[in-house]
């Protein structure tokens, strides 16, 4: 906390899904939170619109060719302009940041999150991919430099919530709950044949096309099965998923004595968000309550595997450990973009993701400089499976 008495934030990725749903929580307590740094990656036209509406110390355009427009606009308002994912990861160390929320989607936000880290700053993590790609490298990293790191997907933060209070000995397994997607109740033969317009309407959530597709796949959960493994040190064993279509149980935790407790609220990720920037401490917010009496029932099932290869995949990756969760990731990447553009059928998401897995070296203790490295194998291998 600043002189101010407010909590100064750097929202990385402000642009997206999570970074405007972040300043929207931001805006219900300007008592309390200050947005000190805006991230963008080429949405400059919107990243101005929020540099004028919450004065920001500084913010900066990743895609640097976007640069002048965005120093021209703010040329007369108090606010310094910077470009480029250098400048991000220089900007981590400023002492007037208390708590970077980190959003920026995909394997790009691994280098912004590990330099906060650096830097000792509170991480809020909305970011899957920084702990399924280095999960053990960034969680022993946070450890060493006495980082704290709270989950902000809805998942994550419920099991957080869940075992406040608790000693972590007496944890049976961790509930994973999942939506079950668009597709839930289609054939395989009718997934196989869904279009990209079909995969971005989601049942419950209101995400970005990139997290959206991916929960049609339940990609998605297998991505959240693995960072809940390196969040909460829960081998993979004690991490079961259940689809749960409503939406309302967003995680659980068994203990060992057989008693469940589990985080409910509607499906609004503002909720997550503000937990993340406030707690322990739970603050007003403006969401709709949920009503057990018009709610009626909840539902519950196992997920189907063989629809839905992705969730296997993603386990067979957390057993294998090392450098696979990386190459599946970057594999995932790269097939969602190809399926978004119509270069592939939603049914080979799968398959370039197995095909780069098993061409793709393995290395069994990788170092930061490997997960790189395996991140640009990855990607040259599922571009040239994918074409």
């Amino acid at each position: 906390m600043q002189q101010d008495g407010k909590i100064h934030i750097a929202v990385l990725g402000s642009t997206g899904s999570i970074g405007t749903q972040t300043l929207d929580v931001i805006s219900q307590h300007p008592d309390l939170f200050q947005a000190e740094l805006l991230v963008a990656g080429s949405n400059s036209a919107l990243l101005i619109e929020q540099a004028r509406a919450f004065n920001p110390g500084s913010v900066v355009i990743c895609d640097e060719s976007k640069y002048k427009e965005v120093f021209d606009a703010l040329d007369k308002e108090d606010i310094k302009v910077y470009a480029g994912m250098d400048s991000v990861c220089d900007m981590m160390s400023d002492s007037t940041i208390d708590i970077v929320v980190a959003s920026i989607v995909g394997f790009a936000g691994l280098r912004s999150a590990i330099a906060a880290i650096e830097a000792g700053k509170t991480v809020a993590l909305a970011n899957k991919e920084t702990l399924v790609a280095a999960g053990s490298l960034v969680m022993n990293l946070a450890a060493k430099r006495g980082t704290r790191i709270v989950p902000v997907d809805s998942e994550h933060s419920a099991i957080f919530q869940c075992l406040q209070g608790s000693r972590r000995a007496d944890v049976e397994k961790l509930l994973l709950t999942c939506s079950g997607g668009p597709f839930l109740h289609k054939t395989k033969e009718e997934i196989a044949r869904m279009t990209p317009a079909a995969a971005l309407k989601h049942p419950r959530w209101n995400m970005g096309a990139k997290v959206t597709i991916d929960s049609a796949s339940l990609m998605n959960k297998g991505l959240e099965m693995i960072e809940a493994r390196w969040l909460f040190d829960m081998p993979a064993e004690r991490i079961e998923v259940v689809i749960h279509p409503e939406s309302i149980i967003h995680s659980a935790v068994q203990y060992q004595d057989g008693a469940i407790i589990a985080q409910l609220s509607v499906p609004d990720m503002r909720i997550p968000i503000q937990y993340a920037l406030g707690c322990p401490v739970r603050l007003n917010l403006n969401a709709p309550r949920i009503s057990f009496a018009k709610l009626g029932q909840m539902t519950f099932e196992a997920p189907d595997i063989d629809r839905f290869p992705c969730l296997g995949i993603a386990r067979r990756a957390l057993d294998k450990g090392g450098n696979a969760a990386c190459a599946m990731n970057a594999a995932n990447e790269v097939a969602v973009a190809a399926f978004l553009q119509e270069k592939i059928p939603f049914s080979a998401i799968p398959e370039v993701i197995t095909g780069t897995m098993f061409r793709t070296p393995f290395v069994a203790e990788p170092s930061l400089e490997d997960i790189y490295a395996t991140h640009g194998q990855a990607m040259s291998i599922a571009k040239e499976i994918a074409n």
